[in-house]
C-alpha cells in the first residue's frame, strides 16, 4: 500500500472541508437544508477513508529518533575514513613488538635433498667419484643474535611511536566527533528552518483569508488579495526548498556516520543555551594535558630523541652470537657397489696379510696365518653393509655443532655514521619546533574559540529579544490590518522582519553550539 504523508492527509481534509462548504447553500438565501450531491458525497467518504489509512500508517510506523551521542557512537563503528586511520595504531604496535623481538635470537631451519649421477670425473687422467647413483639429504638449524646499544634505543623509539599513534587515534576520534557534531547541528538547523517556514506558510494563509474577508465586506482591495496570494505561493516555494535542504542535510549526516539512512529519522534537538562555566586559564591547562595533536607531537619528539641515541650507537661495539646444528645422509642407490668395494678391500687386505705372514716366517717370527684366515669376506658382512647404506632420507648422521661469539667495533665507514647522526639531530630539533608551534597554535585556537563562544552566547540572548519583539510587532500589524489601521504592505513588512528575526535566532542558537564544538576541538576533549 502506498504510504500517505501527513501533508497529503491535511490536504485531503482541507479539500473535504472546502467541498462541504461549497455544497451547502448560504444561510442568507435559504434556511432549507438540501442533500449533498452524490459525487461530493463520494469525495467526502474517500477523504475519510484516506484519513483513517494515513492515521493507521502513522501509528504503525513512527519514525525513530537519533541523539548526538548515538550518532557519534555509530560513526566510530562505521565511518570508513576513521577506520582507516586506526590502522596506524596497529602498525605502531607491530613495530614495537618487532623492537622487543630484537632481544630474542633469530632461528631458521633447513632441509635439503640431492641426487648425483653415478659417473666418475677425471682429473689428470685419474678417475674420481663413484659409479653408483647417490641420493642424499641434510638438515640444519641456525641460531643468531645481535645486540648493541641501538637495540635498546630502538625499543624506546618504537614505544614513543606507539604513544604517537595512540595520540593520532585520539585526534582522529576528536576530528570525527567534530565532523559529526557539525553535520548534526546543520541538520537540526535545517529542520528548524523548515519548521519556521511551515509556520510562516500558515501565517500567510491566514493573511490571505483576512484579505479576502476584508474584500468581501468592502474594507479591502483586490490588490491586497493578489499580494497575499503571491505571498502564499512564494512561501510554498520556501517551504519546499527548506524541506529539501533538511532532507539533503540528513542524508549527508548518515554519510558521515558511515551507514545508509534507514528512513526518515527524527533528530533529538540540541537547543539548551547556558553561560560557559569554564575560565580561559582552566581551558588552556586542560588543552596542554589533553590535546591529542599536541601529545602526538610530543611523542614524536621523544621518538626523534631516541633516534639520536640510536645513531650514536654506531660508535659502540656489537655483540653477535651464533649456533649451528645439522645432520646428513648419503645412500648409494646400488648397494652392490659398496659391497664390491668392501669385498675387494677385504681380499686385498687378506692378500697383504698373507704376504706379511710369509715375511714373518722367513724372518723367524711367529706366524699370523690364523689372523689372515679370519679376514675372509662373508655374506653377513655384505648384508650389514647393505643395511647400513639405507639412510635416506631421515636416518641422519649428526654433524659437529658450531658456536660463535663475535665482538665488532666499526672504525670507519666513509663518514656514514656522522651523516646519520647529524640527520637524527636535525629531526630531533625539527620535532621540538613542531611541538612549540603546536603549543602556540593550540593557545591561539583555544583563546579564539573561547571568545567566539562568549560572543555567541550573548548573540543568542540578543536574537531571542529581537525575535520576541518581531513576534509582537507582527501580531500588532495583523491586528492593525484587520481593523483597517494599516495597509497590507505594512503587514508584509512586519512578517518579513519576523522571518528574518526568527531565522537569525535559529542561526544564533546553532552558532552557539558550533562555537562549543570548536572550543572542544581546540581543547582536545568534550567539555559538556
Amino acid at each position: 500500500m502506498r504510504s500517505i504523508t501527513p501533508g497529503v492527509l491535511a490536504a485531503g481534509r482541507q479539500g473535504a472541508r472546502r467541498t462541504m462548504k461549497l455544497s451547502l447553500p448560504s444561510s442568507r438565501t435559504t434556511r432549507q437544508t438540501q442533500p449533498l450531491d452524490a459525487s461530493l458525497m463520494r469525495q467526502f467518504l474517500t477523504a475519510l477513508v484516506v484519513s483513517g489509512v494515513a492515521l493507521s500508517a502513522a501509528a504503525q510506523s513512527a519514525p525513530s529518533t537519533l541523539s548526538l551521542d548515538d550518532a557519534i557512537g555509530i560513526a566510530k563503528k562505521n565511518n570508513p575514513v576513521y577506520q582507516q586511520q586506526l590502522s596506524g595504531r596497529t602498525r605502531a604496535r607491530l613495530a614495537l613488538r618487532s623492537a622487543y623481538g630484537a632481544f630474542l635470537p633469530g632461528a631458521d631451519a633447513s632441509f635439503s635433498t640431492g641426487y648425483r649421477q653415478g659417473k666418475p670425473e677425471f682429473f689428470g687422467g685419474v678417475a674420481f667419484g663413484a659409479t653408483s647413483d647417490i641420493i642424499s639429504s641434510s638438515w640444519g638449524l641456525n641460531f643468531n643474535a645481535r645486540m648493541s646499544a641501538a637495540t635498546v634505543a630502538e625499543v624506546r623509539r618504537a614505544r614513543a611511536n606507539m604513544d604517537a599513534a595512540e595520540a593520532d587515534v585520539a585526534a582522529a576520534d576528536l576530528g570525527l566527533r567534530s565532523t559529526v557534531v557539525a553535520q548534526f547541528l546543520t541538520t537540526l538547523q535545517s529542520a528548524a528552518s523548515a519548521t519556521l517556514q511551515d509556520s510562516l506558510l500558515k501565517k500567510v494563509q491566514l493573511d490571505l483569508d483576512l484579505a479576502k474577508a476584508k474584500e468581501g465586506v468592502g474594507s479591502g482591495t483586490a490588490l491586497d488579495v493578489k499580494r497575499a496570494e503571491v505571498a502564499v505561493g512564494q512561501q510554498q516555494v520556501a517551504v519546499l526548498r527548506a524541506r529539501n535542504t533538511a532532507e539533503v542535510d540528513q542524508l549527508k549526516l548518515f554519510q558521515q556516520l558511515g551507514v545508509a539512512r534507514p528512513g526518515p529519522v527524527a533528530l533529538v534537538p540540541v537547543t539548551t543555551v547556558a553561560a560557559p562555566s569554564f575560565e580561559l586559564g582552566q581551558l588552556l591547562d586542560i588543552a596542554r594535558k589533553s590535546n591529542p595533536t599536541l601529545q602526538g607531537y610530543q611523542s614524536r619528539q621523544t621518538a626523534s630523541a631516541e633516534g639520536v641515541r640510536s645513531a650514536r650507537s654506531a660508535y659502540t661495539p656489537t655483540v653477535s652470537l651464533g649456533a649451528q646444528l645439522g645432520g646428513y645422509t648419503t645412500q648409494y642407490k646400488n648397494a652392490d657397489y659398496l659391497v664390491g668395494q668392501a669385498q675387494g678391500q677385504s681380499a686385498s687386505s687378506q692378500a697383504s696379510c698373507y704376504t706379511t705372514d710369509s715375511l714373518r716366517r722367513g724372518a723367524g717370527l711367529s706366524a699370523i696365518t690364523a689372523k689372515c684366515s679370519a679376514m675372509t669376506w662373508t655374506p653377513a658382512a655384505a648384508q650389514a653393509l647393505r643395511d647400513a647404506n639405507k639412510t635416506f632420507p631421515f636416518d641422519f648422521t649428526s654433524s659437529p655443532y658450531n658456536l660463535s661469539l663475535t665482538f665488532s667495533l666499526p672504525l670507519f665507514d666513509k663518514f656514514g655514521r656522522e651523516q646519520r647522526l647529524q640527520e637524527a639531530q636535525i629531526a630531533r630539533d625539527n620535532a621540538l619546533y613542531d611541538v612549540r608551534k603546536q603549543e602556540l597554535q593550540m593557545a591561539a585556537d583555544v583563546t579564539s574559540a573561547w571568545t567566539s563562544l562568549q560572543a555567541a552566547y550573548r548573540t543568542v540572548g540578543l536574537q531571542e529579544q529581537n525575535a520576541a519583539a518581531a513576534q509582537e510587532a507582527l501580531t500588532l500589524a495583523q491586528e492593525r490590518y484587520r481593523v483597517g489601521a494599516s495597509t497590507f504592505v505594512e503587514l508584509v513588512q512586519a512578517r518579513n522582519e519576523y522571518e528574518r528575526a526568527s531565522t537569525d535566532r535559529i542561526a544564533a542558537v546553532y552558532d552557539y553550539h558550533r562555537a562549543w564544538a570548536a572550543l572542544e576541538n581546540a581543547v582536545g576533549r568534550p567539555l559538556r
